[in-house]
């Protein structure tokens, strides 16, 4: 019998490594670097031009 538990992964986490973003802005195809998100949500990504759109996922 083992002692470990296991517990299962999140649905919302992503893999190890360095993370490629694509902004969310309507025809803005730039790279991301600002996530907003709320605990247990996924992650809503911007460019710096449009980061304040991501505001209201706070």
């Amino acid at each position: 019998m083992s002692d470990e538990i296991r517990l299962p992964k999140p649905e919302y986490g992503t893999p190890p490594g360095v993370q490629h973003h694509v902004c969310e802005h309507h025809g803005c195809n730039k790279d991301a670097g600002w996530g907003f998100a709320k605990p247990k949500q996924a992650s809503h990504w911007f460019c710096f031009e449009h980061r304040a759109e991501g505001e209201h996922y706070l």
